[in-house]
């Protein structure tokens, strides 16, 4: 079970990271830089203790998974990016196969 939170830990700090590489490009500031780095290093670091157990295919497809739907998702809530039907079934599609993995991994 500490595997999987390592895991979604690890995919909850790769959208704290992206989130942040999108707030440095509006303003410019010196604050997300700090963020960015503390992010993705928090990101791989839980990664690779999850990778420990997992099979490395499915531990990035549900990183990367994570990290793309909730940063979609932040982006729609945080940014006011559009969120037409189209974006929100792909981003259901994107969590389905998530919890698929973690159905079928040893």
């Amino acid at each position: 079970m500490m595997t999987w939170l390592y895991l979604i830990g690890a995919g909850i700090f790769e959208m704290i990271g992206v989130s942040m590489i999108n707030e440095w490009i509006q303003k410019r500031v010196i604050w997300p830089l700090f963020m960015i780095a503390g992010g993705f290093g928090a990101s791989f670091f839980l990664l690779s203790l999850a990778m420990q157990t997992l099979p490395m295919g499915t531990a990035y497809a549900v990183w990367t998974g994570i990290g793309a739907a909730g940063s979609a998702l932040f982006g729609m809530l945080w940014y006011k990016e559009p969120a037409n039907v189209g974006r929100i079934v792909s981003i259901a599609v994107i969590l389905s196969s998530v919890v698929g993995l973690k159905l079928i991994a040893p």
